[in-house]
């Protein structure tokens, strides 16, 4: 078999998926012809957007999604209003999420707070905007993939999520790439990147 490496920009609204589920899109939608036997490496939520990695390699399937080999994702993070340090300060030490109604505590993470706006796409559609409520960005780096962990934990430290984009895996990166732009990779490349 012939392992080959895709990597997409997720478009807002659009589900992890090939296969159909109520009115949403799904990467079947996308404008990319992809072979029978590739599947999304994890998944993010319809309304998060950016890096979602597609292969058929079931061994890089298992070190990316399997909780003990441990690997950075880094996020931007638009919350709502001006985030604080003590913010900031609970969400790389940890703070406790509710995950299938059992509380977690989530492992340290990474957390800077961004003063520029990343260069990102417009969202399509754009978050509703309220003028007299400003909003921040963060970068935030996980070591670990909780259902919905960003929203959560931002939302416990009291500064909901607005938009949710994944910029990297490990050392791969969206760069330049626009929402349903698809790129085929070089596995000694991507391998690399990803530090394995």
């Amino acid at each position: 078999m012939t392992t080959r490496y895709f990597l997409i920009y997720k478009p807002f609204g659009m589900m992890s998926q090939f296969s159909r589920e109520g009115d949403k899109p799904t990467l079947a939608n996308l404008p990319f012809q992809f072979p029978k036997d590739i599947y999304p490496v994890g998944r993010l939520d319809a309304d998060s957007e950016g890096l979602l990695l597609l292969t058929n390699d079931s061994f890089l399937n298992n070190r990316l999604l399997n909780p003990k080999f441990k690997h950075q994702r880094t996020y931007f993070v638009q919350v709502e209003g001006q985030i604080s340090t003590e913010a900031v300060q609970k969400l790389q030490t940890g703070v406790t999420i509710s995950i299938d109604g059992k509380p977690h505590t989530t492992l340290p993470a990474k957390v800077q707070v961004l003063v520029n706006e990343p260069l990102l796409p417009e969202r399509n559609p754009p978050i509703r905007f309220r003028q007299n409520i400003p909003t921040s960005w963060i970068s935030l780096t996980l070591h670990e993939g909780k259902n919905r962990q960003v929203r959560r934990m931002t939302a416990v430290v009291g500064f909901p999520t607005l938009r949710l984009v994944r910029w990297a895996i490990e050392d791969v990166k969206l760069g330049a790439m626009q929402p349903a732009e698809v790129v085929e990779v070089e596995k000694e490349g991507l391998f690399k990147k990803l530090k394995l």
